[in-house]
């Protein structure tokens, strides 16, 4: 886009041609250019490329055993990848306890659990949380008060840098561990969502969000939604 704006400056103002004429011939030109440009950033490998930019900063799964694998929801497209990785994480014995978080999907990702053999004494959610900050608080209010800490964080790529950075500030020791997007989805549609999670990065710096939180975390009020728990 930087060099795009580049060339139509420089088209503008230092054509030597009359300007009216210069003008015409932009309008002619620019329809194609910002076409081609539309095309080029919502292809696939530019997608690829901006996803690799937001999950190269992450750690990598070391593989080692935590306290609780935490699951985001993120819409009804999202969450049958999220629990397959889950599920596959749980019978690979990495944690014994799993953690639903979001307000549409925790209900519905913890049935989805129970129904693939996950015993339901090891299966704890809120439906409260409606931001990615909000999954951060609410799960570390749950959490915390029951000595979690250790996590093994799902989500998917574009999603991850943010989530990690957001649970990490909140005194959880995390470790990254993504899920698919679908495989359906067109090119634009993963351009715009890696996109957006730029927007969301660069949203929540601004914010603060990423830096150390100290105190103790206040619980939220459940009146509108529900909480499970865990039981030994």
């Amino acid at each position: 886009m930087l060099l795009l704006f580049s060339w139509m400056k420089s088209f503008l103002l230092n054509n030597t041609q009359p300007y009216k004429q210069r003008l015409i011939e932009f309008s002619l030109i620019s329809p194609t250019v910002l076409l081609a440009v539309y095309f080029i950033a919502t292809s696939r490998p530019i997608a690829g490329l901006a996803t690799q930019g937001l999950i190269s900063p992450l750690p990598t799964d070391s593989g080692t055993t935590v306290d609780a694998i935490v699951v985001l929801g993120r819409g009804e497209e999202l969450k049958y990848s999220r629990v397959d990785v889950a599920v596959q994480l749980w019978r690979a014995k990495r944690a014994a306890k799993i953690f639903a978080s979001g307000a549409t999907d925790a209900p519905q990702m913890l049935e989805l659990l129970a129904a693939k053999g996950i015993p339901r004494h090891m299966l704890g959610g809120e439906s409260c949380s409606q931001t990615t900050e909000e999954n951060a608080l609410f799960t570390a209010a749950i959490l915390h008060s029951q000595g979690i800490r250790r996590i093994l964080l799902i989500t998917d790529p574009a999603h991850m840098l943010r989530a990690f950075l957001t649970f990490r500030s909140l005194d959880f020791e995390v470790i990254p561990h993504t899920s698919p997007l679908p495989l359906y989805w067109t090119s634009t549609e993963q351009s715009f969502y890696v996109f957006r999670e730029y927007l969301g990065l660069a949203n929540y710096a601004f914010l603060n969000r990423f830096q150390q939180r100290h105190g103790p975390i206040p619980m939220f009020h459940t009146s509108n939604c529900n909480v499970w728990y865990f039981h030994d």
